[in-house]
């Protein structure tokens, strides 16, 4: 469970979070809006890149705000980009090796292989990345997110510039989070099929301020929704 109460964000003059209040409780969790809505910098409060003006964020119990940004990754934050971050050089093994994990030696070493397995889609351990399709890319940065036991998971745009079957096959992938790591997963992402199909509640942000929360499909035939982002107000 994740409570957000009364989040504030200000970069000089422009309010990008403005007194957000927000509940997260299970499963896969949606985060839409409008480009510059609010949605990444939302991100970067969780994983401790920005510092709010106000407001509080609470985890699973502890408060997340208080913790430092390098000890968040150590206590369950993970999160993909909507730029890339596998590093090409590498094989998919020590790319998702990277994480900050309490696990180590063998636990460690099967936990890694487990993820990578998990997400499927031809990505096996010991390719370099650099010899993978876009998708397999995306994959890698999933498995990173999946492994070293995560609390949350923070997908940012996975889907983003993906062709149908790859993000046919990503759908499951992120449907299957939560019961694959136990993590609460908040999804950020403009394909509505997507964010439809794997997401059990979604929230939309519209210039830094909550305008609803709720169940998904309930969500997006909110007429306020449809104005502010799906750009009608038909039903």
């Amino acid at each position: 469970m994740i409570e957000v109460k009364d989040l504030t964000v200000r970069y000089g003059g422009v309010m990008s979070l403005d007194g957000m209040d927000l509940l997260f409780e299970r499963g896969v969790c949606g985060l839409i809006g409008p480009n510059g809505a609010g949605k990444t910098t939302f991100f970067n409060v969780l994983s401790g890149f920005v510092r709010p003006a106000s407001g509080t964020v609470t985890a699973f119990g502890e408060d997340l705000l208080r913790m430092a940004h390098f000890r968040r990754a150590r206590w369950g934050v993970r999160r993909t980009f909507q730029t890339e971050q596998a590093i090409s050089a590498l094989t998919v093994y020590d790319n998702v090796a990277m994480i900050n994990s309490k696990l180590r030696g063998s636990a460690r070493r099967a936990d890694i292989l487990e993820s990578i397995e998990f997400v499927g889609g031809g990505v096996t351990p010991w390719v370099k990345v650099g010899s993978l399709t876009a998708g397999q890319r995306r994959l890698v940065e999933v498995a990173r997110a999946a492994a070293g036991k995560p609390r949350l998971i923070l997908l940012d745009e996975p889907a983003a510039g993906l062709p149908d079957e790859e993000t046919e096959h990503l759908t499951g992938v992120i449907k299957s989070l939560p019961a694959q790591t136990g993590a609460l997963t908040i999804l950020v992402d403009h394909d509505m099929s997507l964010v439809s199909a794997v997401c059990e509640t979604t929230a939309v942000l519209d210039f830094g301020k909550l305008i609803a929360s709720g169940p998904t499909a309930q969500v997006l035939r909110d007429e306020h929704v449809m104005r502010a982002y799906l750009g009608t107000a038909e039903v």
